[in-house]
């Protein structure tokens, strides 16, 4: 009798864990974007300035810039250096 349960309900238990999984990994992926990228612009000597500006990390055609379409490109600032050199794009 406890075999016959036990094969009833594997294939329903294996279904329902396939689809647990297909929903967090689904909600991992969306996760990532919701943050944004704190981007600064750079002088000439490509140090970091301190004026921040929301970007994405995500890869897109546009990049990230300070003021609207035309103002200076937003730069990633590394945590243990100053100089920018990693463009940003612009968020959703």
């Amino acid at each position: 009798m406890k075999t016959l349960n036990l094969k009833n309900m594997l294939p329903a238990a294996v279904i329902a864990m396939a689809v647990g999984g297909a929903f967090m990994t689904t909600s991992m992926q969306s996760a990532s974007t919701l943050d944004p990228k704190d981007g600064f612009t750079r002088n000439s000597q490509n140090e970091c300035s301190t004026v921040p500006v929301d970007c994405d990390t995500t890869p897109k055609q546009q990049l990230c810039r300070v003021s609207g379409d035309t103002g200076a490109i937003a730069y990633d600032k590394p945590e243990d250096s100053n100089i920018c050199a990693e463009p940003l794009f612009k968020p959703n």
